[in-house]
């Protein structure tokens, strides 16, 4: 292309130089023009053509070089993949390691577990015996409750039939709670005629079972009170307790051995002393039969379980 332009600036420098030529000559550079621009042409197309395969070149650069750098992620991903896949690998083997050997443990220790079941199952059966002589003793300890609160209601009942006098059974003992109104004069510790009538039914059960002990409480609202006799509620609740105590030994012939005193104040309530009711609720004296602790140990007394 270059000579193509040197010899187009020669013939215009030879046309302004010699301004007259021969026909002949003019005709040989108009020719030497035509092929000249002819061959402009021509290059003009290669240039074109050159340029559409060089953009097409860029553009399948650009492709191969997307297409590149998917390759390089995909290939990052599957080596991460595979290091998982190695860590996954070496943790299965180090669970089956641990395994081998927990197996080999337990092949070692069959003999000695197989002899720790055979100790453990031992000791349940003598744990199961156990149970069955307590399960035993509560259903004696319950019988016998139930006994004595059938009698002391079937005494109690014959001429005393009143809400002042109350027997129920409480877990392993029996107990009978009288109101303060019918076995003490009003404020005081002195028994009534009528106190006296019902201690001496209950004076008649506690003698026919030799083997029980009975324990009387004596309790009290939470009204203060203070006199030349009384110091205050737990001193009237235990002279109360005392009162009850005394009666049975002297009037109705209980040996005193047998018997407790206990005084529990104002505390322990069955109801509220905001009103009247629960007051007069609250203040009772309770006696409890209950059996004698050597009475008790010979309930678990394995001899005596039945077989």
């Amino acid at each position: 292309m270059n000579s193509v332009v040197k010899l187009l600036v020669f013939l215009l420098v030879g046309l302004t130089t010699f301004s007259c030529v021969s026909k002949k000559q003019f005709l040989s550079l108009q020719t030497e023009l035509d092929a000249a621009n002819k061959d402009l042409g021509k290059c003009g197309e290669s240039l074109n053509e050159y340029m559409n395969r060089l953009s097409a070149c860029e553009q399948d650069k650009a492709r191969l070089n997307g297409e590149i750098r998917n390759l390089q992620s995909s290939l990052q991903l599957r080596e991460e993949q595979m290091g998982d896949l190695r860590a996954q690998l070496a943790d299965v083997k180090a669970q089956r390691d641990k395994q081998l050997n927990q197996v080999e443990g337990l092949t070692t220790l069959s003999q000695s577990a197989s002899d720790n079941i055979k100790e453990t199952l031992s000791q349940l059966e003598k744990k199961d015996k156990y149970i069955q002589l307590l399960q035993a003793a509560k259903t004696r300890a319950d019988s016998i409750n139930l006994a004595l609160a059938v009698n002391l209601k079937g005494v109690l009942a014959q001429g005393i039939e009143d809400e002042d006098v109350e027997v129920k059974v409480d877990k392993t003992v029996v107990f009978v709670n009288l109101s303060d109104k019918m076995l003490y004069q009003s404020g005081s510790f002195k028994l009534t005629t009528r106190a006296n009538e019902v201690l001496g039914k209950i004076a008649q059960i506690i003698q026919s079972r030799p083997e029980l002990e009975v324990m009387v409480e004596g309790y009290t609202d939470n009204v203060p009170i203070k006199n030349n006799c009384i110091d205050d509620n737990w001193d009237l609740s235990v002279k109360r307790a005392t009162s009850v105590v005394r009666a049975l030994q002297k009037e109705h012939g209980v040996d005193p051995n047998r018997l407790i005193a206990a005084g529990r104040g104002e505390y322990n309530t069955l109801a509220t002393n905001a009103t009247a009711e629960g007051r007069a609720t609250n203040r009772r004296t309770r006696i409890i039969i209950l059996p004698k602790l050597d009475q008790f140990y010979d309930l678990l007394n394995p001899n005596l379980a039945p077989k």
